[in-house]
């Protein structure tokens, strides 16, 4: 008779906690490398500029602090702070952001996850979703998405490129 092994199933707000700790380490070592020089530089007049991107991808990592702290958000009397204007400020928004995100999800039950969240713009409503779905959707998938563009503009600058879930051109695997 083989033994048996009981396997626990981690909360989803451990799982999630997890896996924003490794996807914002691997954003933050992309951000790094953005030159403030380059903020104004942009691969095709339809694409982002570089410092936009940057900005954005420090700023959508509050989207999830933002669902947590009641059941809407409304954009218009939400106090947004300015872009940031160089990489250093980036890092600071980026790191602050992060900070805050975990703190938020350190005192969130599962059930929490599976609330709806509204975001709105006054009287419209742009979107209702559980909040697992800004976690996964609006955080996590669209941060990956971005990282993404981040890392072509960066080959296209001819700026290292460093390694994300494997290694880059420009170096080995993450440890």
């Amino acid at each position: 008779m083989e033994p048996t092994t009981t396997f626990t199933q981690p909360s989803l707000q451990a799982a999630l906690s997890q896996e924003l700790k490794r996807e914002l380490h691997l954003t933050r070592r992309l951000l790094e490398r953005v030159p403030t020089e380059q903020f104004g530089w942009q691969p095709h007049p339809k694409s982002m500029k570089l410092g936009t991107l940057a900005s954005h991808m420090a700023n959508l990592v509050n989207f999830l602090q933002l669902s947590l702290q009641g059941p809407e958000t409304d954009v218009t009397v939400t106090p947004f702070p300015p872009s940031p204007t160089s990489t250093d400020e980036v890092l600071s928004r980026f790191d602050l952001n992060a900070e805050n995100l975990h703190k938020a999800l350190a005192d969130v039950d599962d059930a929490t996850f599976h609330e709806l969240w509204t975001l709105r713009r006054g009287e419209q409503k742009m979107m209702t979703v559980p909040r697992a779905t800004v976690a996964r959707t609006l955080v996590l998938n669209h941060l990956i998405h971005h990282r993404g563009q981040l890392s072509v503009y960066l080959r296209l600058l001819d700026i290292p490129v460093p390694a994300i879930y494997g290694a880059s051109a420009d170096e080995g695997p993450v440890r």
